[in-house]
């Protein structure tokens, strides 16, 4: 999120320090990065005789957690009956399990809604068509948008939320508009045999609509997905994680930032994916210590081996709140400048939020509490 406020001209070094950021760091030492406007504005950086994150206890509410929202499984018919995780006035975190059709149909009058399939498959239907869907999927849906999920296997999801707000596309600068995804990649649905057959269906059709947090209901006694066509410039998307092609460099270990999918006004959802390893024998080959001190950050494993996390599988969920320095766990860091293998191996939704995040009763119900003690420092 770039910006052009007048920073404090202020520039200097002193003691053992590297000239490049992230490569070449003073034998024995760990970089901690801290800047302003996440990765955008001025930065420090400082270097350390031991890991920023060699506590040997955590206490109070700026600890690391981690959720296992594997533990959410209850099965609900509806998206606005499905777990709630995290959220503050801007998004609506929520992790939803679906093992059958929607008997209803949604509507989200908050804001632009992101469905991630964690698992399983099957159709989306809705006022545009139909698009099938898989695992690794995001679907986008405009605010407004009457929809359905008729899953062909059990189906879950991660639900974003841009509550009065849009998802838009980051602006990629020199990359050009190709990079990271084409656009042309991105699927709108189509009104072919399938969405016929599902408009034919006859008896009454519930609506559930959800406003401030509340849902109202519309009941049809017809199917309201019976429009014939449609053009223009908004419809529902899709975009599956094969699709996007990482930014990477081979001397440099690039900030998360840089794998922004979607934005929104007061949040940014990140996708990372498999990439090489950077070559360079004098880069960092983990992520870097940072202060996190301008946004709430969370991550939701997807699949793959994450390499920088300990006791972390597919499904869960970790929230770092801002104000406080994080990096890589301790076993990551005899790999920080050597790795084993030649490329990462893993998918993750990453969301940065401007303002703190609620935790609900759900998700601390299926916390692993154990999460915070797995930062301390290997001599403790």
């Amino acid at each position: 999120m770039p910006n052009s406020r007048n920073w404090l001209p202020t520039r200097g070094a002193q003691g053992e320090h590297s000239r490049q950021a992230h490569a070449d760091l003073p034998a024995g030492t760990y970089e901690r990065e801290m800047s302003k406007e996440g990765f955008f504005g001025p930065a420090a950086f400082l270097y350390h005789r031991r890991p920023p994150t060699g506590w040997t206890s955590f206490e109070g509410p700026l600890r690391p957690r981690a959720f296992d929202l594997n533990g959410l499984d209850a099965k609900d018919a509806s998206p606005w009956a499905s777990a709630k995780v995290l959220s503050n006035a801007h998004v609506e975190i929520r992790f939803w399990a679906l093992n059958g059709a929607m008997p209803a149909l949604a509507r989200n009058a908050d804001g632009d809604q992101l469905l991630f399939v964690h698992a399983g498959a099957g159709d989306l239907f809705c006022d545009f068509g139909r698009i099938t869907y898989e695992a690794g999927d995001y679907l986008y849906l405009p605010r407004g948008t009457m929809w359905r999920l008729a899953p062909s296997a059990a189906t879950r999801v991660l639900m974003i939320e841009a509550t009065g707000s849009h998802f838009t596309l980051p602006d990629k600068g020199l990359l050009g508009p190709h990079a990271i995804f084409d656009p042309a990649v991105l699927d709108t649905p189509v009104m072919d045999d399938a969405f016929s057959a599902h408009q034919a269906e006859t008896g009454d059709f519930r609506v559930e609509i959800k406003k401030r947090g509340q849902v109202s209901v519309a009941t049809y006694p017809y199917n309201p997905l019976d429009a014939v066509g449609w053009h223009g410039e908004l419809a529902p998307a899709r975009l599956n994680v094969r699709h996007i092609r990482p930014v990477m460099s081979h001397r440099y270990h690039v900030p998360p930032s840089v794998h922004t999918t979607f934005l929104a006004d007061r949040f940014v959802v990140c996708t990372f994916t498999p990439r090489p390893f950077e070559t360079d024998p004098g880069a960092i080959k983990i992520p870097f210590f940072h202060n996190n001190d301008d946004y709430d950050e969370v991550l939701f494993y997807h699949a793959g081996d994450f390499f920088s996390r300990d006791n972390i599988k597919a499904g869960m969920m970790t929230f770092h709140p801002s104000g406080f320095t994080h990096g890589p766990h301790p076993k990551a860091l005899k790999n920080m400048l050597t790795q084993p293998k030649p490329a990462t191996d893993e998918y993750a939704v990453m969301i940065d939020t401007r303002d703190p995040l609620d935790v609900s009763e759900s998700a601390a119900a299926v916390e692993n509490t154990a999460y915070v003690d797995s930062w301390k420092s290997p001599e403790s």
